[in-house]
């Protein structure tokens, strides 16, 4: 029987009414391009999903090129080749007896992922970082840029060869306490109630910061197990200030076009100089 909120503190109350805003998160979204590049973000996944109790959808696109001096396509030809990759792929990897469905199609990426979104929930995309290695001073590259600014979805990013650990400290770098959109904090939520994580806050004072943006939102504070806070001028280098205190198993940040996504928004892409994670960074959705 529910408590009513009369019986509870201000606070203890506004933590329930979070907890039963809490979305189940059961299906992930992993767009790959090659075998040597979807095997990270894969097998990141597929420990995820048995932690979560989750299914995952592996995506991966081919472009249909005319053949030279024919009006016939390839499509049909890519099409096959794609598929046996893919089940290369997972056939390659322990599956933790978690549900994967191979799914390929003709287009770009995100107009893939979008037209997926329209048939089927998905809940959180993982992707690699950088899916071109050739420019060693990126960190996410154009494609994933891409997809982050696109795709109105949480999106986890996981560094190449980075390895599954249980996800115990999460943290989480903001500037703006302010959180305006409806249900950005739920994949946090989730995380932290399922797998039985701790987040903690840490609030990066930056030379353009308002008094408003000072004040922290109550829904966040509610669920962070602590919050500090560092005068920096940028988040990145607060974030690696902190990173040695917290040793966390994730980094968080909310997509704005304010600091750290400003480069996405005016390049498409972030090299590493302006930021870089080692360890998977969950991009909640913020801005539009």
């Amino acid at each position: 029987m529910h408590q009513s909120s009369q019986e509870l503190s201000y606070l203890g109350y506004y933590d329930y009414l979070c907890r039963t805003k809490i979305q189940q998160m059961k299906t992930i979204l992993v767009p790959i391009s090659s075998f040597e590049n979807g095997l990270t973000p894969l097998k990141y996944a597929i420990s995820f999903a048995a932690e979560i109790d989750a299914k995952i959808y592996v995506l991966k696109v081919y472009g249909a090129n005319k053949i030279a001096g024919s009006i016939k396509t390839v499509g049909s030809i890519l099409e096959k080749d794609t598929k046996k990759e893919l089940r290369e792929l997972i056939h390659s990897v322990d599956k933790k007896d978690v549900e994967i469905i191979a799914t390929t199609m003709e287009g770009t990426l995100a107009d893939s992922i979008q037209l997926m979104r329209k048939k089927i929930n998905i809940d959180l995309m993982i992707s690699a970082s950088n899916r071109i290695f050739k420019d060693e001073t990126i960190y996410i590259g154009k494609i994933t840029g891409k997809i982050i600014k696109a795709i109105d979805c949480p999106i986890l990013i996981v560094p190449d060869k980075y390895e599954y650990k249980p996800i115990q400290v999460i943290l989480m770098g903001i500037k703006s306490g302010i959180i305006k959109r409806e249900n950005v904090l739920s994949p946090l939520h989730f995380i932290l109630d399922k797998i039985d994580a701790k987040l903690n806050l840490l609030q990066v004072i930056t030379p353009k910061l308002t008094e408003d943006d000072l004040n922290l939102d109550r829904e966040l504070n509610s669920i962070c197990t602590s919050v500090q806070t560092s005068e920096n001028a940028t988040i990145f280098q607060g974030v690696l200030e902190h990173l040695i205190e917290n040793k966390p198993d994730m980094l968080c940040v909310i997509r704005r076009k304010r600091g750290f996504f400003s480069k996405l928004w005016d390049q498409d892409f972030v090299k590493k100089i302006d930021f870089e994670s080692r360890i998977p960074l969950l991009i909640l959705r913020g801005s539009l």
